[in-house]
């Protein structure tokens, strides 16, 4: 139902179920990691009145959440190294960190994304530490992430191919597509770039 991309890496789809409706990605390696894709593979949505939230468990720390996907909002980029710290992100290599989702009813994940929000919230801390003095409208937040995810929507499958027969269970005539992972780091590159150079860019329709 869920897949997983750490920047960098092969697509994830070893999905453990821990408990009724709640799920967990093992994240190896984790103190190399900077951003993380979270997305429904499309096979199966959530049922109506249901959406997930998404979290990350960093070893002796607690669950830390990250925000949410729905029917709506099919994926999400979040950037762990913003929520680790400096001293967990820079711990030994081996290190293996658990995103964990859970699928719940729509009214409390938004109940929860509106307390993540707030001030006090990890949320809120972790924007807090990086700007002290700023504060950034939600409808801009809210702007900015539609348009940065709508640009990598674009960009990425722009570069969708058609699975061959050397992909084995995904052979020629499936109903699929494949992406080269490596176009999420060249789009994440160029998106950063055309924000050092413009940060306005993002807010304007492409």
């Amino acid at each position: 139902m869920f897949g997983c991309i750490v920047a960098g890496r092969l697509v994830q789809t070893n999905l453990q179920q821990v408990d009724v409706n709640k799920y967990v990605f093992d994240l190896p390696e984790a103190h190399s990691i900077n951003h993380v894709v979270v997305f429904l593979l499309g096979t199966i949505p959530f049922e109506p009145g249901y959406a997930a939230t998404v979290h990350l468990l960093w070893p002796n720390k607690d669950w830390q959440m990250l925000g949410a996907l729905s029917n709506d909002k099919p994926s999400a980029i979040f950037r762990l190294r913003s929520t680790v710290g400096t001293s967990n992100a820079n711990s030994t290599n081996g290190t293996i960190a658990e995103l964990g989702i859970s699928i719940e009813p729509v009214q409390a994940v938004e109940q929860q994304v509106q307390q993540q929000a707030q001030p006090g919230s990890a949320l809120a801390l972790t924007t807090s530490a990086a700007a002290p003095n700023s504060t950034v409208p939600l409808q801009t937040a809210k702007q900015f992430a539609e348009r940065a995810l709508q640009n990598l929507y674009d960009y990425v499958t722009s570069f969708a191919t058609q699975p061959n027969a050397s992909m084995g269970m995904f052979g020629s005539g499936a109903t699929v597509q494949v992406l080269p992972v490596k176009v999420f780091d060249e789009w994440y590159n160029s998106f950063l770039r055309k924000l050092q150079h413009d940060p306005a860019a993002a807010l304007r329709p492409t």
